[in-house]
């Protein structure tokens, strides 16, 4: 299996949407688990947890577990996970600026269903 190029690296991070929301949230700073899971509308637990571990994996969050009862689990980025917020907000920036007129290309050029399978 060959390695992945960089650029396909970071098209499957952004591609991820609890990804970039999980950035969005921790940009500001440490998070507990339930913090996260409570401003991220539409998350299961399951996804949230999966997502989380990834991000730990790849070196972008530190997860910090408290000995107590019950458990804290705090989540912050790293330092290489900050470096994440300039190209994801200038990204949030190009589609507020332009949502309006990609939502009217795609009105103006849909493709009729029927036509697709053929």
């Amino acid at each position: 299996m060959r390695e992945k190029l960089g650029s396909e690296l970071a098209l499957e991070l952004v591609a991820d949407k609890w990804f970039v929301l999980i950035v969005h949230q921790l940009q500001h700073g440490t998070r507990r688990y339930n913090e996260l899971k409570r401003d991220i509308p539409g998350i299961s637990q399951r996804m949230l947890t999966h997502t989380l571990r990834n991000m730990e994996r790849d070196g972008l969050v530190d997860r910090t577990v408290y000995a107590v009862v019950p458990p804290k689990t705090e989540y912050s980025l790293t330092p290489l996970g900050l470096t994440l917020t300039e190209p994801l907000h200038a990204l949030c920036l190009w589609a507020e600026r332009y949502f309006e007129q990609v939502v009217e290309n795609r009105r103006l050029r849909s493709i009729p269903a029927e036509t697709m399978s053929a």
